[in-house]
């Protein structure tokens, strides 16, 4: 039975996130349902830019000279679940819902590849 399209989106969150350090407070099914409609590609463009996020709060105000003193450990930060509903409000999904139709029309009519 293939999984259900927010199942999907779960996983490629997940495999998406492997390397990376999440808060405890980042729920995966609630960033899911908020991704409806989001393409692969939109998905890791949203897990790279809250990844970012982190690292953005950390160096904020900072002199160039103050960020490359900042050692590793303290550069270290996971990213939140603010940090993802930010990068929700950034990165829009690439297909409409008008061009998703048009396909699936396309589909009823000559068939799938």
């Amino acid at each position: 039975m293939p999984a259900e399209p927010a199942e999907g989106r779960v996983e490629l969150l997940r495999i998406n996130l492997k390397e990376l350090e999440v808060a405890s407070d980042v729920d995966l099914d609630k960033i899911s349902e908020q991704m409806d409609g989001y393409s692969g590609a939109d998905i890791t463009n949203v897990c790279r830019d809250a990844s970012l996020m982190a690292m953005r709060r950390r160096i904020e105000g900072l002199t160039p000279e103050e960020i490359r003193n900042i050692s590793r450990d303290e550069m270290h930060m996971p990213t939140t679940m603010e940090d993802f509903e930010s990068s929700l409000k950034k990165v829009s999904k690439s297909v409409s819902k008008s061009d998703l139709e048009k396909y699936e029309k396309w589909i009823e009519e000559f068939g799938s590849c």
